[in-house]
């Protein structure tokens, strides 16, 4: 019996593809990184060569030759006991990790509130370890934004800047309008003493949703002065509902400005023996999966998280490749009216 061979067959490089496709070393390396400085016919015969050979680009060398890491940071601005339980902040993980797929770069998630972990942020950014910063759930005085604006590092923000930020990439979704369809729907419903809660009043989000609700209330003659503010937490929004009651009794209808808000509502007003939506009508903010699983099922403002997801890596990722930035996007919201109300 021949023994068998323990040689490992050769790794294939980059002069193995150029001599492969027939062309020179420098024109296979302009294609693998991208360059679009070479015809279409060696273009084809690269590609078909790195399909063949089952090339893959060494990272390091590709890195030194594009000035590029392939990576790209998330980073949330929420204490991580919250940034990564949330589950709106976690479908934006997971919505960005989707929409790297295929583009070559990947995602690196960095969660925390404090001055502290902004400053290792910035150093991390500064020593050139990402291409480019996805910004989330900013607040009011966060010196973080203009920190990395200022460091000139491709930066998008998921949602209108809290501060003053000119020239800032950003995709919103219309906090105001779905505000205002949220109350719009509960006086549709007849109800007479509404209530908010708000999340953070230094958030853009929570405070245009507010804004919103209020508008149409006041358009319409209604009270709008019975508001709790709260994290968006389930605590926050249990605790708000308690405080609401305790001022006001006869609440028979509440907006949260998040369906983990609501969550919490729900259980202060059973606890409460309040039945929804029978003696209070509740409506959330997101429309993430733990509103079809509440009880009742949350009637809530869904937003296209997804898609706001989607244009700020594309938006990102236009940045880092030195095309043109879009404008700012406010992409629209949608009641999904559940039992709840």
């Amino acid at each position: 019996m021949a023994p068998r061979s323990t040689t490992r067959p050769a790794v294939p490089t980059l002069a193995t593809v150029a001599a492969a496709a027939g062309v020179s070393p420098a024109t296979a390396s302009r294609v693998i990184n991208g360059s679009a400085r070479v015809s279409d016919g060696h273009r084809a015969a690269v590609e078909a060569a790195v399909a063949r050979l089952g090339y893959v680009p060494n990272r390091a060398a590709r890195s030194l030759a594009t000035r590029r890491t392939g990576a790209l940071a998330l980073v949330v601005r929420e204490p991580v006991s919250f940034g990564v339980s949330d589950p709106y902040l976690s479908t934006c993980v997971i919505a960005a990790s989707q929409a790297l797929v295929g583009t070559g770069s990947h995602l690196v998630v960095m969660v925390g509130r404090d001055e502290e972990e902004a400053a290792a942020v910035g150093d991390f950014v500064r020593s050139g370890h990402v291409d480019g910063v996805l910004l989330l759930s900013v607040h009011r005085g966060d010196p973080l934004p203009a920190q990395l604006q200022a460091v000139g590092v491709p930066l998008v923000l998921g949602g209108r800047p809290p501060d003053p930020l000119p020239g800032a990439a950003y995709v919103d979704v219309d906090n105001l309008g779905g505000g205002a369809s949220a109350a719009r729907h509960l006086l549709e419903r007849g109800r007479r003493v509404v209530a908010a809660l708000a999340g953070p009043a230094d958030m853009p989000a929570a405070a245009d949703r507010l804004r919103g609700f209020r508008t149409a209330l006041r358009e319409e003659g209604r009270d709008t002065g019975l508001v709790a503010y709260a994290p968006f937490t389930r605590a926050g929004g249990e605790r708000a509902v308690r405080e609401l009651l305790e001022a006001e009794p006869a609440i028979d209808a509440v907006f949260a400005g998040s369906d983990v808000m609501a969550a919490g509502a729900l259980r202060a007003l059973a606890d409460a023996g309040r039945r929804v939506p029978d003696d209070v009508a509740v409506v959330g903010f997101d429309d993430v999966e733990l509103a079809r699983y509440t009880a009742p099922a949350l009637t809530t403002v869904r937003q296209p998280t997804g898609e706001q997801v989607r244009l700020l890596v594309e938006a990102l990722l236009a940045q880092v490749e030195g095309r043109a930035t879009a404008e700012p996007v406010v992409l629209p919201t949608e009641l999904v009216v559940r039992s709840s109300s």
